[in-house]
């Protein structure tokens, strides 16, 4: 009898909580017993007594079971946006210890590396230097659990590298299919991997070449794409000047687009964290930071802190201000002020962003699920159809919420701000 009714109350427990339980679980699969406390006992599916970078990582986690899901894809597929999420979820396991954390950094690389060290869906021939990026996750999983296959794929990407294509003086073509073309977001997708990969894995006379040739691609940049009015850094420059695109006599690209800029932020701070403390170049990268931030700050919204999709042309019609720009800037400000690259003064300005998109740009589901809106969703130049980088091209390209491009530096952002 008593056994009866033990299931009779289990029973009735089980209806009053369906709704919990069917929240847990959609997301089953990244969860632990210990977020699964919490979630039972605030009723959300993202605690809200969590720091932000916490909230914002288990809303990613909610949305997108799987890791290799972060980019909106319906298949496993290597991508560069999962990894800015990732990177940040690398430093949430070494802050809280929570496994689920772990466990989605690990199951990217465990659907995406065959046994072989085969990488799912990626093609060397292509030369695409965005697909260097998620060759930082692999880093991270090696380092941990010295698999050979996470070893033989890294060796592929670093083959990559070996064959990219180059202008006449030695920066890297962002594609091959785009032919002589420098592009800022480039910086980001290859060269952090680069300089990680050097440190793990290079010595001698071979690290030092290395090292000195990430830095010239920094330093390419500054000569071929600075605007020297503005301190602001053009999309990209193609050496041949032959896109429709490019100036016919500078071959620069006509626009300051808000994320070309805040992947060139990111790209710098990152490279920072490998490259050795008396390598030459540190300082003129540090430098290059300087006067790119004071760059940045002369167009910050005075009001709300953000950024604007096009930097430059806040009042032009059809403008925004756009998340994963202003979540990069933030990023790049806060470490570098935590680093010691600037003076501490600087924070305001990132306090002053990162204030604005909690405000303005991040929304709270009743579930707790946390959102940040106003990202765009993808902007390039030529292809097809042709992307000519004008005001009206990079206006009208999709907007939408989640982006791992913005939500990933978020979360990087966040956690500067909480150390």
């Amino acid at each position: 009898m008593n056994f009866i009714n033990h299931n009779i109350k289990l029973l009735a427990f089980a209806a009053l909580g369906s709704g919990i339980f069917l929240a847990c679980a959609q997301t089953k699969s990244v969860t632990t017993s210990k977020s699964a406390t919490e979630t039972s006992k605030s009723g959300k599916i993202v605690p809200t007594n969590l720091k932000w970078s916490e909230r914002m990582m288990l809303s990613e986690m909610h949305r997108f079971p799987e890791s290799w899901m972060l980019d909106f894809s319906k298949s496993p597929k290597w991508t560069y946006p999962s990894a800015i999420v990732l990177d940040a979820a690398e430093q949430l396991y070494a802050k809280t210890g929570k496994k689920e954390y772990y466990n989605y950094i690990s199951d990217f690389g465990e659907k995406l590396i065959k046994e072989d060290g085969t990488i799912l869906t990626y093609d060397i021939e292509k030369y695409n230097i965005d697909l260097l990026n998620s060759g930082n996750v692999l880093l991270y999983l090696y380092e941990k659990e010295k698999k050979e296959k996470y070893l033989k794929a890294l060796q592929t990407l670093r083959l990559q590298i070996d064959g990219q294509p180059r202008t006449k003086e030695g920066s890297f073509w962002h594609k091959k299919i785009y032919p002589y073309q420098v592009w800022l977001d480039g910086l980001y997708m290859g060269m952090p991997f680069y300089t990680h990969y050097t440190r793990d894995f290079v010595k001698g006379a071979e690290a030092t070449k290395a090292y000195d040739d990430i830095v010239f691609q920094f330093d390419s940049v500054q000569k071929n794409l600075l605007d020297k009015k503005t301190g602001l850094l053009y999309h990209a420059w193609d050496e041949s000047k032959e896109q429709a695109w490019a100036n016919k006599e500078t071959g620069l690209s006509p626009n300051f687009w808000g994320r070309a800029m805040g992947w060139y932020g990111m790209a710098m701070v990152d490279v920072l964290d490998y490259l050795p403390q008396n390598h030459p170049g540190r300082a003129r990268l540090i430098s290059y930071i300087k006067s790119y931030t004071d760059a940045i700050i002369k167009v910050q919204d005075k009001e709300s802190g953000l950024w604007y999709q096009v930097l430059d042309k806040p009042l032009a019609n059809g403008n925004y201000e756009e998340a994963t720009s202003s979540a990069m800037f933030v990023y790049t400000i806060i470490k570098s002020v935590n680093n010691g690259y600037l003076p501490k003064s600087y924070k305001a300005a990132a306090k002053k962003g990162y204030d604005g998109i909690i405000k303005n740009l991040i929304t709270v589901d009743e579930n707790g699920v946390v959102n940040l809106n106003k990202c765009c969703a993808v902007a390039g130049l030529g292809g097809k159809p042709y992307r000519d980088g004008s005001y009206e091209y990079y206006v009208n390209e999709e907007i939408r919420s989640n982006d791992a491009k913005g939500t990933g530096p978020f979360i990087l952002a966040s956690l500067e701000f909480e150390k």
